[in-house]
């Protein structure tokens, strides 16, 4: 009887440490396909921060996996420990989230409006320019004209 319990035992300890390596193996093949890639999308480099989250790898470790595929183009060891901590609070989705951010100043009527300007006097000057449109900086001004 003491030999099928050790039996038992150790086909029990195989069968986890060959469930572990399939898990391992998965994930080494599904970082690896996005390596001759230019760039890994962002989700498929949080989808592996949350797969070995649930697996307890530490931030910092998740993060060096990370460089050994993506190199330069994987994450900062910050945004890793951020979204760890985003998913030990319970977050599923894996897409970043809308953001409400200043709006643009430049659109389609702002730009035909430069343009009108700048096709009625062709020796335009941005602090002309400036002058009729109050609220937009030169700079502004300056990528929009060079730009179009």
């Amino acid at each position: 009887m003491r030999m099928r319990c050790d039996f038992l035992y150790q086909l029990r300890s195989y069968r986890r440490h060959f469930v572990k390596f399939v898990l391992c193996l998965c994930l080494f093949l599904a970082l690896n396909i996005f390596k001759t890639n230019e760039g890994a999308a962002d989700c498929e480099i949080r989808s592996a921060i949350r797969f070995l989250n649930a697996r307890n790898v530490l931030p910092s470790e998740i993060h060096h996996q990370i460089c050994q595929v993506y190199g330069d183009n994987g994450m900062s060891d910050g945004m890793v420990r951020k979204w760890v901590r985003m998913f030990n609070e319970g977050r599923e989705n894996l897409q970043d989230e809308a953001r409400s951010g200043r709006p643009s100043l430049v659109n389609d009527d702002f730009v035909r409006e430069v343009n009108e300007r700048v096709h009625d006097d062709r020796r335009f000057t941005i602090s002309n320019l400036s002058l009729h449109f109050p609220h937009i900086s030169r700079t502004l001004f300056y990528d929009t004209v060079s730009s179009g």
